[in-house]
């Protein structure tokens, strides 16, 4: 049985770690389904080639594809792997080099908001996070999180229809490869998205994870979450640091220094 977990391992491993196909996979962690054509656009192959890559995923069960008239559509098999791949941006960057580390418009983009296959990631779901967290809406540890009885009021006259649960993971820390915290994934983290997608607060960036913020949305946020952008345009929570309810940056769970 080790010996075939070990395999296992090894094959998930070697699949992900091909500069292409990691290329392929990190287009799909936005959330779409993309096609065979658009993916190998992303990874800058020939559509022969992306395709025999996605064979490969397909087969591995890393993502799924689903069959609409004349075009395969592609997407990330599941919240599992889209963690998996979420965790293994975490741990790249840890120490990434200086001559190694992205510098781009679209990284600064990615930083502030994007979307983290179903919920939202950047600084805005660090912020959102710990909003909730400091008004005791949410309580979060390492291992898990559970929406309060005044948070469960919060986020329904917010808008955001926590019923009916699924068997899928309700509340769940989910540590932000870009801010070394922690952000909210599992329905309750796919519905914040979705509220706010809905109210116009945030708006897809066509080709990019990335999402921006528009001006109801500054409004928004600062009003029911107290976030603050400043004039650098980095997000974080006033209601954290007013409360100062995870006590210092490095006592605070999902830091990693």
């Amino acid at each position: 049985m080790v010996v075939a977990e070990n395999l296992n391992l090894v094959e998930v491993a070697a699949l992900v770690g091909d500069t292409a196909r990691a290329t392929m996979l990190g287009a799909l962690m936005g959330g779409r389904s993309l096609t065979a054509k658009e993916l190998a656009y992303y990874a800058n192959v020939a559509r022969s080639t992306a395709s025999g890559h996605l064979s490969k995923l397909v087969a591995a069960r890393l993502l799924t594809v689903i069959r609409e008239r004349r075009f395969s559509y592609y997407r990330i098999a599941s919240p599992l792997v889209a963690s998996m791949l979420e965790s293994i941006k975490v741990v790249a960057a840890i120490e990434l080099p200086p001559h190694r580390q992205p510098g781009a418009a679209n990284d600064d983009a990615l930083r502030f908001a994007r979307s983290c296959y179903d919920h939202l990631a950047g600084q805005v779901g660090v912020a959102v996070t710990d909003t909730l967290v400091a008004m005791r809406h949410i309580v979060l540890t390492d291992e898990g999180g559970e929406v309060t009885s005044s948070g469960g009021r919060f986020l329904s006259a917010w808008g955001v229809d926590l019923m009916p649960r699924s068997r899928r993971i309700f509340c769940q820390p989910c540590l932000d490869w870009s801010e070394r915290r922690y952000h909210l994934k599992g329905i309750v983290g796919a519905r914040i998205l979705d509220r706010l997608l809905d109210l116009g607060w945030l708006k897809c960036v066509s080709g990019s994870r990335a999402l921006q913020l528009t001006s109801s949305g500054r409004a928004g946020l600062s009003e029911i979450f107290q976030i603050e952008i400043n004039k650098e345009g980095v997000a974080t929570s006033s209601a954290m640091q007013s409360t100062n309810s995870w006590g210092s940056l490095r006592a605070r769970p999902g830091y990693v220094s």
